[in-house]
């Protein structure tokens, strides 16, 4: 993976396809879609790990190429 993402950037993509903010427990921001019935945790950190990234992505059926489209 080349470019690196933010919890900020992958909260702000979410938020495109359908995510709404439930709650915020210290850094970590937790997302549900209503009509999937998913529910994600978003580390709000300057950088995401590769392996946190990846878990994120799978959890919410997303590619790296799809995401970079929505940042």
């Amino acid at each position: 993976m080349s470019k690196t993402f933010s919890g900020k950037q992958v909260v702000k993509a979410l938020h495109r396809i359908g995510f709404v903010m439930d709650h915020q427990k210290g850094s970590h921001i937790f997302l549900h879609h209503l009509e999937k019935g998913k529910t994600v945790v978003v580390p709000n950190h300057k950088e995401l790990k590769k392996g946190t990234l990846h878990n994120i992505l799978k959890k919410v059926d997303l590619t790296v190429e799809t995401l970079k489209g929505l940042v």
